[in-house]
C-alpha cells in the first residue's frame, strides 16, 4: 500500500515539475539567442559632422558579423541635439527632413537590402536643438538594444 502511494505521489510530482523545466529551457534558449545576436551586432561611427543650419550627418560602419535588415534600421531610434538638450527624432518617410526628423542612406555593396558587415550607413538628422557653441550629442539604437553614440562640435566653416 505504501509503495503504491509513493509511486502515485512521484507521478504527480513529475507531472507538476516537468512543464516548468520545459518552459525554463525555452526561456533560456531564447535569451541565449538574443544575447548572441547582440554580441555579433557591432557598429562604429567613422565620421560625424554638424553645421550651423541645424543638420547633422553621421556615417556608421557595421563592424560586427551580423547583418541588419532594412526594417530594423527603419525601427531604430535616433537621438540628436545639443548635449543636455537632445530629442528622439522620427524617421522621415519622404526623405525630405523637417525639424525633428532623420533619414538614412545605406551604401549596400551587394544590393541585398541588408546592412551587411563592412557596409556603411549614412544618417542625416535635422533638429533645432543643435546650436553653434555647444557640442552635439548623437545616438543610434537598433531594435535589439545595441547602440552607438558620440559627441562632436558644430562646424563653423561652410
Amino acid at each position: 500500500m505504501f509503495l503504491i502511494t509513493a509511486v502515485i505521489a512521484a507521478g504527480v510530482l513529475i507531472s507538476a515539475i516537468f512543464p516548468v523545466f520545459y518552459q525554463m529551457t525555452g526561456t533560456f534558449s531564447s535569451a541565449g539567442h538574443t544575447a548572441d545576436v547582440q554580441l555579433r551586432t557591432n557598429m562604429q561611427i567613422i565620421l560625424d559632422v554638424a553645421n550651423q543650419s541645424q543638420y547633422a550627418r553621421v556615417w556608421i560602419k557595421n563592424t560586427g558579423s551580423e547583418r541588419v535588415a532594412l526594417a530594423d534600421i527603419q525601427r531604430s531610434n535616433v537621438i540628436c541635439g545639443d548635449a543636455g538638450n537632445f530629442n528622439l527624432l522620427s524617421l522621415s518617410q519622404t526623405g525630405t527632413l523637417s525639424n525633428g526628423q532623420w533619414s538614412y542612406v545605406l551604401y549596400d555593396l551587394n544590393d541585398n537590402n541588408f546592412w551587411d558587415p563592412g557596409e556603411t550607413l549614412e544618417i542625416d538628422a535635422h533638429t533645432s536643438t543643435i546650436q553653434t557653441a555647444d557640442p552635439v550629442y548623437f545616438q543610434f539604437s537598433l531594435p535589439n538594444g545595441n547602440s552607438i553614440s558620440d559627441q562632436f562640435m558644430v562646424s563653423t566653416t561652410p
